[in-house]
Order: C-alpha cells, then structure tokens, then sequence
C-alpha cells in the first residue's frame, strides 16, 4: 500500500482517504486504439497518462496556432496503485505535490530496459515472446486476465471486434479496445514491479479529445518518414529505419497505428491495431482509409470534405514551424459513426437493407433526406499527439537543430490529402 492510505469511494467518481485527501479513481480509457503507455480516463473530458518530461515541456511550449490540433494540457497529478483484498489493484490520483511526487527519468517509458512481467499480472495465456506477439496481434488479449475483471463497472455500453491478421472477425467481443487493455495490463504489471522503490508516479492530464462524441471512430496514424528521437540509440535508430522501410512510412510517410470504426449494422465497433498497419502496401492503406469511413452500411462520403479541410489546414500550420520535429508522433482523425442528427435516417436505411425490402423505398428516402443531409456538416476533429521525442530549436538546449519545417510529417499529410481527394473524387 502507498502512502495515500485506505480508500473510501465517494460520489461523482471521486474518492476520499481517511485523512480527508481526495482522489480520483482512474479507469482504463476505452477509446485507446495506439501508443505505448496506458492512457487513463479521468473524469469525462480529462485522460492522463504517464509523465514524460520532454513531452510536458513540449506541451507547455506549443505555438499558439498548434494548440487548435492539439489536446489541451491540463498539468499533472500524482498516482499511486492499490490493492483490494482480491489482489486486483486500482490507480488513484492526488493533486501534485512536489515534495511526495517521484521525479522520473527523463529516459521515455518505451526506451527504457524491459522488465520482467510477473505471471499473475499478464493474460493468463501468457502473450509469448515479442516476435511471436507481432505476429498474433492483439488475439490473446482479447480475454479478460486477472488483472482486468475487477473493471466491469468501467466497461463501455458498446461491444468492441478485434479483426486479426487475416482479416476475420474475432468471435469475442469485449467493452474495451484491445489495445486499451493491453496497454492498461502492462502498465499494471510495471508499476507493481517497481512498487518496493516506488509509490508514487506522475501523469500529465490531457483533454479527452473524443469527449465530444457519442460513438467516436478514430483512425492513429504514425506520421513522418523517420520515427527515432535525436537522442535515440544506434540499436533503437535502426529498429525504427527498419519499420520504417518496410511500412508505408517510407512510401508515403504515415502508416496505420489503430483504429476504431462504429459499425450501424452491428451496433459495434470494429479495431485494428499497430502490427496491421506495419503490414499494408500502399494500395493497403488506401483500403484500411476506406475501412474507416466505411459505417457497415456505406461509405461516409460526407466526410470527405471536413477531414480535408481540417488536413490542409494543419499541413499550412505545420509549413510555418521552422525548426520542429515531431519524431514518432501520432496524429488522431476522429468523427461520430452515429450523429443524432442523421441516425434516424441512416438506422431506417440499414433496416431495410438488412430485410433486403423495397429499395425504391431506399432511394425515396434518400431524396428525402437530402436536403437535410445537404445542410448537415458532421463534426470531424483531427489532433497531433505524443511528443515524447519532439523538439525545435531552443528546446531544452537540444544539441540538434534543424532547418526549415518537419517535411517528412508535411508529407505524410500531403499523402492522406491526396488519397482522400481521389477517393471523393471516385465517389461523388
């Protein structure tokens, strides 16, 4: 047990300790689809995830005109873990105080040396060795270990499919994204490890950036031709070259990293994650694009216009930073698969096409519909995230400085504008 004694769960999520401290009870944020660290959800527009210094000051130096594609930063709070009298451990944060708070290495979490997981804390499967996991995905995470049943009062009222390598759709469904899960485990497995040297950790609070909608499909792209840090390794520069030739980070300088896409004719989400998108060829990626604005029903046309728009706009953003590299950083497309405004129309669609019934009843419907669907604009919001291994030029006395803008990030953009433009193009 840490520092922050015994527990007393009280309302609206929060919970209070016997010496009147509060806390928060953290939840495994269940709209993960990529990244490394375990993002936690906080309360319904807040997530945390483990501090990493580069990328705190990163986001407390950010230009004002990048704030628009960025999460809100919202600082840092103190976590500590805690056992229950079933084993199962639950994360709690403080308020952060500097004195009781952990400085951490300025070593980001994914550099640093693996450790050994204790059985008890992974799938009780086992995941195998790390070649073997790669090549599995996500299949045996699907299940829920030890570690993970004690969060079913967290659990999403949406059932999420895992789609594995050969394209099938798992038969298990759970109220996670996989790869929520599986990064929430290994955070576990890490922070019990370490708990005989430390009890308290810090993460930053970012903005929930998909707070804003009911059933939000995102696509985690892994932008820029090159994905190591200035600071990196020799070993580790050359792991990311390698996965960088043999993906379309080379060919088009953004490959898939996760993805989340609702589905209207099944009321599920359907999931890819990072081993898929290292696998596709060009004309893959142009088909996973597809997949994920593809609702079960039709391609979402109506999202052509919005997610260009807010590309081009961030590709002019990005064009006028000289200096900035934003090394294996993420960048997040988001929209609603079920906005209120249309979902009557597109759920009385489905059903007929479901009942194979009157199709000239469709395309009645249809003309109906138009001037409604003429004057709707749906929500699409398009964010850069991770900026563990960003810099620009004064940056923390970065020995490196670069010139002009992050071309290889502006050609990855430059991809995504002209793939989407020639699939509007084919479907109007």
């Amino acid at each position: 047990m840490c520092v922050c004694q015994t527990m007393e769960v009280g309302k609206h999520g929060k919970n209070t300790t016997h010496t009147g401290s509060r806390g928060v009870l953290l939840e495994p944020f269940s709209h993960q689809v990529g990244g490394h660290s375990s993002m936690m959800r906080y309360d319904d527009h807040t997530v945390c995830k483990p501090l990493i210094t580069r990328e705190q000051r990163f986001y407390e130096s950010l230009p004002p005109e990048m704030k628009e594609f960025t999460p809100e930063y919202k600082g840092v709070v103190s976590v500590c873990f805690e056992g229950d009298s079933d084993g199962y451990i639950n994360l709690v944060a403080y308020p952060y105080v500097e004195s009781e708070a952990l400085e951490q290495d300025d070593t980001p979490e994914r550099d640093q040396p693996r450790r050994k997981h204790s059985r008890r804390s992974l799938n009780k499967s086992g995941s195998g060795s790390e070649h073997k996991e790669e090549k599995a995905g996500l299949t045996s995470e699907t299940s829920e270990s030890q570690d993970t049943k004690s969060l079913k009062c967290f659990h999403s009222d949406v059932p999420f499919q895992m789609l594995d390598g050969n394209s099938s759709v798992s038969s298990e469904k759970i109220s996670f994204n996989p790869w929520s899960l599986r990064c929430h485990k290994q955070q576990l497995s890490r922070m019990r490890s370490e708990s005989k040297e430390r009890k308290l950790y810090k993460f930053l609070l970012l903005e929930n950036v998909v707070h804003h909608f009911k059933f939000p499909c995102v696509l985690d792209l892994k932008m820029g031709t090159r994905q190591h840090g200035d600071d990196a390794s020799e070993e580790k520069a050359a792991r990311q070259m390698k996965k960088c030739a043999q993906s379309t980070s080379a060919t088009l300088g953004v490959r898939v990293c996760g993805m989340q896409v609702y589905q209207l004719n099944t009321g599920h989400y359907l999931c890819r994650n990072k081993y898929y998108g290292r696998g596709l060829s060009i004309e893959g990626f142009r088909s996973a694009l597809c997949q994920y604005l593809h609702n079960g029903i039709e391609l979402r046309k109506d999202l052509f216009d919005p997610i260009l728009s807010k590309l081009q706009s961030l590709k002019a953003v990005l064009e006028r930073q000289a200096s900035y590299r934003f090394y294996s950083s993420s960048l997040l497309i988001i929209y609603d698969g079920k906005d209120t405004r249309s979902e009557t129309y597109l759920e009385r669609k489905a059903e007929m096409r479901l009942k194979q019934v009157d199709f000239s009843l469709a395309d009645k419907l249809q003309e109906v519909g138009s001037t409604e669907s003429i004057s709707f604009q749906p929500k699409v919001d398009v964010r850069m995230i991770d900026f563990a291994h960003s810099t620009f030029k004064g940056f923390r006395d970065d020995p490196t400085v670069h010139d002009g803008p992050d071309m290889g990030y502006v050609f990855g953009l430059e991809s995504l504008i002209n793939i989407i433009g020639q699939m509007r193009d084919e479907n109007q």
